[in-house]
């Protein structure tokens, strides 16, 4: 019963944690940017807000851009915190920018997103990403004495 309320946690539990929230949020926000995708290349008129003065073009290309170039890259793990950036942007121009004179209804699955972006930017992929083999490969051999 202890282990319930144990505070202390191994560096192995981070790294599946943060493995989970990556392949999770990724897999999800995927199913909101592939049918921008679809929009933004079926040629058709675009029915997306301009935000801040962009056209409403610009706004679907940025979005699509975090929305699925960037959530491909989290979902492997590949440059996470620099991933993290444009998705928690398009996420706090959806909740306060868009929706933002709406019902809360409306603004929660952008906060919830916004607040599983956070731990990403500030502890990156973990060691189950490109980013830890990557970050291994540069890491100079000790010489042996």
């Amino acid at each position: 019963m202890s282990k319930f309320f144990k505070t202390t946690f191994a560096t192995t539990q981070v790294d599946v944690v943060l493995l989970i929230i990556r392949i999770g949020v990724a897999t999800l926000m995927l199913t909101h940017g592939i049918p921008k995708l679809q929009m933004l290349f079926s040629g058709g008129e675009i029915q997306f807000p301009g935000v801040m003065g962009l056209s409403s073009t610009i706004s679907l290309a940025l979005a699509v851009f975090a929305e699925v170039i960037c959530s491909v890259l989290l979902l492997i793990g590949l440059a996470t915190r620099l991933s993290s950036i444009p998705l928690i942007i398009t996420m706090l121009m959806a909740v306060f920018v868009i929706h933002g004179n709406d019902p809360f209804a409306n603004q929660e699955l952008g906060l919830l997103y916004l607040f599983l972006y956070a731990p990403l930017l500030i502890l990156g992929g973990g060691k189950f990403s490109v980013d830890k083999i990557i970050n291994s490969a540069q890491r100079p051999v000790p010489a042996r004495g």
